[in-house]
């Protein structure tokens, strides 16, 4: 038993990992469905560890937090409200139902693809969102226009102005890949900022892909879009932040 894990009623935890209203669980036990140390559940108000419980002789999913590294696709919304397809559809619907609950690390727009994590964990969001981690995130993107060549050294700066922002934009790296195509590297996150900053400096995005959080890429994972993969925060942090064990 991990010295972490915790003993809570059987109802709750099943409820918290989004299985079904604690209304649910009696039924399931009377159906012999729950197990707990391998002998039938008794009930509801039991007190139990989640690795001794198996509900139909399955284990309970990710009982001690759920972090995924996903693969958002092109057309996918990262709200739960809006209407049109939404990245959830692609994820178990019970992980939904999650309490705390399980939402992505930041929002990559309708438009665009690419490195998306989502958690329950919310020490970990803080600590992917927060300027002061300083982990980047880095964007391929294809461009309406022509660069002009100017713009490595506009956003390198740390004195761009988007429009309706009060303070200029953290210095960004920008690589030039072909006339139309480059990969930018920022160290904050603001709305829409990729599109804003080519915007202010006289251009158009086309097409936008997250390719890297720190130093973990897209490629890396070998995730096709819509595919996800179940890790866990610390392992997660050694794909993005490998010099910090």
């Amino acid at each position: 038993m991990s010295v972490q894990e915790k003993s809570e009623r059987l109802d709750k935890l099943l409820s918290n990992l989004g299985y079904g209203a604690r209304k649910d669980v009696a039924h399931w036990i009377r159906a012999g469905w729950i197990t707990v140390e391998g002998e039938r559940a008794t009930s509801p108000a039991q007190k139990v560890r989640a690795s001794t419980v198996r509900l139909e002789n399955e284990p309970l999913d990710q009982p001690n937090g759920l972090t995924i590294i996903y693969h958002k696709p092109l057309g996918a919304v990262c709200s739960r409200k809006e209407q049109g397809g939404l990245i959830y559809d692609d994820f178990p619907a019970r992980w939904l139902d999650r309490k705390p609950p399980f939402s992505p690390v930041g929002r990559l727009d309708k438009d665009t693809s690419g490195l998306l994590i989502v958690t329950d964990d919310g020490q970990l969001n803080h600590c992917l969102t927060s300027p002061k981690k300083h982990i980047s995130k880095t964007y391929h993107v294809t461009l309406a226009e022509p660069l002009q060549g100017a713009e490595v050294d506009i956003f390198a700066a740390g004195t761009l102005l988007l429009e309706n922002d009060d303070r200029p934009c953290l210095p960004a790296e920008l690589i030039i890949h072909s006339p139309t195509e480059a990969s930018l590297t920022l160290h904050e996150g603001r709305y829409h900022q990729v599109r804003r900053m080519f915007v202010a400096a006289g251009n158009h995005v086309t097409a936008l892909q997250r390719s890297h959080i720190g130093v973990m890429s897209l490629a890396q994972t070998g995730l096709q879009p819509g595919d996800f993969q179940i890790t866990t925060a610390e392992a997660l942090m050694q794909m993005i932040q490998p010099a910090a064990s």
